[in-house]
């Protein structure tokens, strides 16, 4: 294929995916471990290779809010933030949403405080489930850079008009340096056109945007829920130009592995799945009918290919790293959802790990299977299990 492979790491991956993807202005704001990537743009900026107008703003805040502006005026637009700098464009998120501008932007997931950890889980970017963003969580540095450019075409098709986050764990992936197929700008070009919209300002055909809808507001939102009941069709449509013209597919909304026999199957989210297909791979040799459903959009989210998957087996586990403290795992949450009115669900356990970057072994994985083969023949289960935790506690 054309193009060329580089070692890279996560974080530069974006930025290489954003100098190809040619957004008009980036507003960059530098947070660990999401630093190097608005770095490594700036970089591009300087030497001439993106033809960018790049803002160094004074917070993320700022950064969302200077975004909002661009896209405004019809322009393409790229930031990127973590953790607290997320919450602290949170204000920022319905406002984008809201107006249907097709803002893309990575998220280097990062715990959040307190107490304060550097390191990755996904508790930032799923305590902003309900801000109207498309979310995307990616396995390694090729998927993220494959993913940036695909949010453009998703986020910007009119079907849709959403903005997307890209969410990859940080240092795990933003900081891990990995062999990369870097795709030709000519071949980019030709899947990512340019941005045309009439959702912006414009003297010539004067419109409102980021308005005040009074008794319309209701109306405002439904449409905008119909449109994102469109979006997976789209995310379908995206994937299978891009597998044609670079050779790369990442199923869609979820991507099942060793999934149409198996007696007991994981649903993982971002860097761990990659954990976990290992695990399945050594289980699998021994015989053992185990699969891995690997959950690639959170919004959308993809009810029915999980209510698909779950309709099979005899036991279902969710890996969380994150918390709804009180409750239980955020996706566990999404997951039963789902499955509600699909007919009779398998026994369903919430393993919640990883918090504040806690190591999630292969063996840690490998018991979580254990576990789901006792549920699946009947045996009392802790249905909340927490892994790897160095305290006792009451299951």
């Amino acid at each position: 294929m054309p193009g060329k492979r580089i070692f890279v790491s996560g974080d530069e991956a974006v930025a290489e995916a954003v100098r190809l993807a040619k957004p008009h202005v980036i507003s960059a704001y530098p947070i660990t471990p999401q630093t190097v990537a608005v770095e490594r743009i700036s970089d591009f900026v300087e030497d001439g290779t993106l033809k960018s107008e790049y803002l160094h703003v004074e917070s993320e805040h700022t950064a969302m809010s200077a975004a909002l502006g661009a896209a405004a005026v019809g322009a393409r637009t790229f930031t990127a933030t973590s953790s607290q700098g997320l919450l602290y464009m949170a204000e920022v998120l319905p406002y984008v949403s809201g107006a249907r501008f097709p803002i893309v932007m990575m998220n280097a997931n990062r715990t959040l405080a307190t107490p304060w950890a550097l390191l990755a889980d996904h508790r930032d970017s799923l305590s902003q489930l309900d801000s109207g963003w498309i979310q995307v969580y990616c396995e390694n540095a090729q998927e993220t850079l494959d993913m940036v450019l695909q949010a453009y075409r998703i986020a910007e098709d009119p079907r849709v008009m959403a903005p997307m986050m890209v969410n990859l764990d940080g240092f795990i992936l933003t900081h891990t340096y990995e062999m990369v197929d870097l795709p030709d700008q000519e071949e980019v070009d030709a899947f990512l056109p340019p941005y045309i919209t009439e959702n912006k300002m414009d003297l010539d055909n004067p419109r409102t945007v980021c308005y005040a809808a009074m008794d319309d507001y209701m109306e405002f939102h439904v449409k905008q829920e119909l449109d994102m009941r469109k979006a997976p069709g789209v995310i379908q449509e995206v994937d299978a130009d891009f597998a044609k013209r670079f050779g790369r597919s990442y199923g869609g909304m979820v991507e099942e592995y060793r999934c149409d026999d198996a007696e007991v199957v994981l649903a993982t989210l971002g860097s761990v799945t990659g954990t976990a297909r290992a695990v399945v791979d050594l289980m699998r040799d021994e015989g053992r009918k185990v699969g891995l459903l690997k959950i690639r959009f959170m919004r959308p989210f993809p009810r029915e290919e999980i209510a698909k998957v779950a309709g099979k087996v005899r036991a279902m586990g969710v890996l969380d790293k994150d918390i709804s403290v009180g409750y239980e795992g955020i996706v566990f949450t999404n997951v039963n959802s789902s499955l509600c009115g699909s007919g009779k669900a398998p026994a369903m356990l919430n393993f919640i790990g990883g918090l504040g970057g806690r190591n999630i072994s292969k063996g840690h994985i490998r018991e979580m299977f254990e576990e789901l083969f006792r549920a699946a023949e009947g045996e009392r289960c802790d249905r909340i299990q927490f892994i790897n935790v160095r305290c006792e506690y009451d299951g």
